[in-house]
């Protein structure tokens, strides 16, 4: 690895027995790995994305709220990790990791897992790798602040297409 940039570790998996379908991002940002909560920028859309898929089922809130919000994402089914589980890195930029080391999806041993979601490109350079698990691999938009050329509502409508076609909703 670079001996310029830190080497920075991943955060542990947010699963269950009863995972249909695992999010993937590529690599926790700056904010989550301080905070050792996933999407915990405050400008990242991912919560309020899911917010939005389920506005009748209220998502916890507050300054202790992720282990909630974490059981909350579980009880619909959702996991979360990521592609890479340490790199080199310096800021939050995907276009910024180096020396990536991949996690191991297959390891998960999720037996009801119907699909595999990739959150933003980066990610989805793996899609060849998580496609021999044998279930249908999706490409959805980052809700990461840098991907600002897609508005809310179309990476809503993409996130709710997916999950709808794995019944979700």
């Amino acid at each position: 690895m670079n001996s310029s940039a830190a080497v920075l570790t991943g955060l542990a998996p947010v699963v269950s027995p009863d995972t249909s379908v695992l999010i993937l991002g590529s690599f926790p940002g700056v904010k989550s790995l301080e905070r050792q909560q996933y999407y915990a920028h405050p400008q990242n859309q991912f919560w309020k994305i899911l917010q939005a898929v389920w506005p009748d089922i209220p998502q916890p809130s507050g300054a202790d709220s992720y282990g909630p919000r974490c059981r909350w994402l579980l009880d619909r089914g959702l996991g979360v990790w990521d592609v890479y589980g340490a790199c080199e890195r310096e800021g939050s930029l995907d276009s910024a990791i180096r020396s990536p080391v991949v996690n191991d999806i297959a390891g998960l041993h999720l037996p009801r897992l119907a699909a595999i979601a990739h959150n933003g490109g980066e990610s989805f350079k793996h899609a060849r790798h998580t496609r021999t698990l044998g279930v249908p691999v999706h490409s959805l938009p980052s809700t990461s602040p840098a991907n600002a050329s897609w508005s809310f509502e179309r990476k809503l409508a993409a996130w709710r297409e997916v999950f709808a076609a794995h019944h979700l909703l």
